[in-house]
Formats: C-alpha cells, structure tokens, sequence
C-alpha cells in the first residue's frame, strides 16, 4: 500500500458502493433530461386530462422548463465531479500519484457508457414512458434544488444582459400552427400519418392564412346568366349547369343583381305548369352577397355559418366583381375535393404515357398539389400560369419552356397575354426523355 493513511477492504468496498450510487444518480439525471426534453407535450397533456398524476406532474415540470434543465445539469454536475474526486483519492491512496491518471480514464469510460451513452439512448427511444417514471424523483430534486438555481439564474441572466441577450424578448421562427404542420408532415414522412390526413390537417390549419381570392371560382369560369333573358332559355342553362346557385346579370356581365336558385327556379315553374311566360324571376331572385377578395376563409367560413347560406360573390378594393366563393369551396380545401354526379374529375388535369401532365393554366395550384402529391410554392401565384408567370418574370410565348421547382414547363397554348395550356414534366422524367 502507498499513501498516508492507507486504505482497508471495508474502505474499499464503501467507496465502490457510493461510487456505483454516483453513477447510478448521473445516469438518472442524463436520463431524465433527455426523456423530458423529447417528451410529447400533446400526449402529456391528454394523459393529464385522463386523471393521470404522473402526467401533470411532468407538464408542471416542463412549464418551468429552465429550472428543470438547471436542475438536471446541476444534479450531474454534482454526483460527476464527486464520483470522479473519490475514485482519484481512494487510487492515489493505493498506487501514489498515478492513481490520477488511472481514475481519470477508468471515469471516462464509466461515466461515457454508464452515464451518458447508455441512460441517454434508453431516454430518447422511450421518452414518454421515461418523463412519467423519472417525474417524483426529479420534482424533488428541483424542490431541493431550488434556491441554488434561483441564484444560478440571475448570474446567467446578468452574463446575458452584459452580452446584450435578454430572455424575455423570445421570437419563435414558427407560429404554432406551422409547428403543428411540420409536426404532422414529419410523421407522414416517418410513415405515421397517411398523406390524405397530412393534407385535411395542413388544409384546416391553412383556413387562417388563405384569403377567398385563393380558392374563390374566377369570373372567367363563373357561369352567370342574363336575367332579362326569356325563362325557356334560363330554364336549359340552368338544367345544363353542374351548379344548383346561378348569378344573374343585367345590361353588363358586371352587373350582377341576384343569385337564383335552380331549386326555386323548377318550383316556379311547376306552379306556372310549366308554362314559362307565368313567371317572375324577381320573387325567386336572392339578393347577392359580395365579400372583399381580401377576406380569410376562416372568416367566410364563419360568415356563411352565421348567414346560413352557402354562396357569395367576391369583389375588388373597387368593387368589381372578381369571381364566387362557396361553402364547398372552402370545405374542399380541407377534406379536398367533393364531387358528386355531376362534377368532372380533376377539370384541366391529363396525365400522359410519357410521364407529362397537361395541364390547363387557370388550374389552382392548391389543386394540382393534392391530386397529384406535388410541392409547387402557392405563395406568389394561384394558378399555374400565374405560377410560370413569376418566375418567368415575363409573359411566356407559346413553345417556350422553363425549368424550376423540380420541373420543366412548356407552353403548349397562349390566348392574348393569357396561357390556356402547359405541359408539366418532372426533372427526372424529362432528362429520361432527352437521354
């Protein structure tokens, strides 16, 4: 034996002892740190609402997330440096001096595995069962804990605040609603959620930052019918209709004086015995509903719930009437589309046995995403020749061609300054045609 006092078999046996409750405490401490950092808040706090004590107690401990983490450091911190100090001086007491060296690569590899690596990868693969295990434990210890990280605290504040950092300004770089988005995109990507659902959540979520301008029915495609003309010919455009509400115009296709019902429009002429000079169209007409272009649809959501009906008319900052919005057009944009009989599938979309899509250009970008699984930008443009039109940063001529946004572009048809038809053509597939 070296050293002053030496060392006894009982000595030795009480230091392996407390050194294993060091370890043991550090790895309990890596373990709870990891596991409440990667914990579910969203299933947290259903558990919590279930009654489970657990739960609440790991959301409270979250709520104060700062102290918690000080805690845990602290904690490790601690049972670290002192496991470390007692195997050095029970190593110096048997070897001499190059017991140091000894203890310092013995409590490299045992706090490593034992009390990092091991306790850490069992944390983050079970993070939730982890957080309601770990819980009364670490509430204890950031109970007792409490006053030395209250100081601890207001020295790293003061050394933040020299640095001209403060933590009261916090500025997320997303809302909670892109968090909520890229969460559920996440678990698509992972395989958890199927991509039908991922688009119903992203579409809810995206009530509040759409604007009708983006979902509403151009005027260009709007069917609107002459009122003064005679009732025969309303009667066979309204049969003719895929649509049940019709705007009515008089003198000018702008003047729009009434949406008529082809509902209301059959029962008059059922009450007229189908003899069409009996009828009025003014007592059947409904009075239009023009909303600013400007308006969210979680607002005419809310609107056409409160006014118990499903159709309004969309205008300009100067009151021109820029197209329609209805209750299915906002509820498309979350459950996707609702056709019934008499609606065409996916209107201005034809896939090609070369791997192309042709494409109409006044098809909606948002459209296009949901049927056929792409990620075109929808920020800057609403349809997919507005979309050419940006990036082009021109009006495109017919035969030109573009590549962005993973595909190629082409301008099959152009009317005037407008593209009527594109080709769509993925990268891969179009270097594959060009080989």
């Amino acid at each position: 034996m070296h050293g002053g006092g030496g060392v006894t078999s009982m000595n030795i046996w009480v230091a392996a002892a407390i050194l294993f409750f060091c370890i043991l405490a550090s790895a309990l401490f890596s373990a709870s740190e990891t596991a409440m950092t990667a914990a579910s808040r969203a299933r947290m706090h259903a558990l919590e609402k279930q009654g489970g004590a657990r739960a609440a107690m790991v959301n409270r401990l979250l709520g104060g997330r700062d102290r918690l983490i000080g805690t845990m450091l602290l904690g490790n911190t601690l049972f670290n440096i002192g496991s470390s100090a007692l195997l050095t001086t029970v190593l110096v007491a048997m070897v001499g001096e190059s017991g140091a060296l000894y203890a310092t690569i013995a409590m490299t590899v045992l706090l490593l595995v034992f009390a990092e690596v091991l306790p850490k990868t069992i944390a983050i693969n079970y993070p939730d069962r982890t957080s309601l295990i770990v819980a009364p434990i670490v509430s204890v210890f950031v109970t007792v804990f409490g006053p030395i990280l209250y100081m601890v605290e207001a020295v790293v504040r003061g050394a933040l605040h020299l640095c001209g950092l403060r933590l009261d300004d916090k500025h997320a770089l997303l809302s909670p609603q892109e968090e909520l988005k890229s969460a559920v995109d996440l678990m698509h990507k992972e395989g958890g959620v199927a991509r039908a659902d991922r688009d119903m959540f992203g579409g809810l979520l995206d009530l509040k930052e759409l604007a009708v301008s983006d979902v509403m029915v151009h005027r260009t495609k709007m069917v609107a019918l002459d009122a003064d003309a005679p009732i025969a010919d309303l009667v066979r455009e309204v049969v003719a209709s895929p649509y049940t509400r019709v705007p009515l115009w008089r003198g000018t296709p702008d003047n729009i004086i009434g949406v008529l019902h082809a509902k209301d429009l059959l029962r008059a002429m059922s009450d007229a015995n189908g003899d069409g000079s009996q009828v009025r169209l003014e007592p059947i007409t409904v009075a239009p509903w023009f909303v600013p272009d400007t308006t969210t649809l979680e607002a005419q959501l809310q609107a056409f719930r409160k006014r118990k009906t499903h159709f309004a008319l969309v205008v300009d900052e100067y009151g021109d009437v820029q197209g329609l919005v209805t209750l299915e057009d906002i509820l498309e944009e979350i459950v996707g589309d609702i056709r019934d009989e008499h609606d065409v599938a996916v209107v201005g979309v034809r896939r090609q046995t070369d791997g192309s899509v042709i494409v109409e250009g006044s098809a909606p970008i948002r459209d296009l995403n949901r049927v056929m699984a792409w990620d075109l930008p929808d920020e800057e443009a609403t349809t997919i020749a507005g979309l050419v039109i940006h990036e082009a940063r021109a009006i495109p001529e017919q035969g030109q061609k573009f590549t962005f946004h993973g595909f190629r572009f082409e301008v099959l048809r152009k009317q005037r300054n407008r593209i009527t038809l594109l080709r769509l053509t993925p990268e891969q597939k179009a270097e594959g045609r060009e080989a």
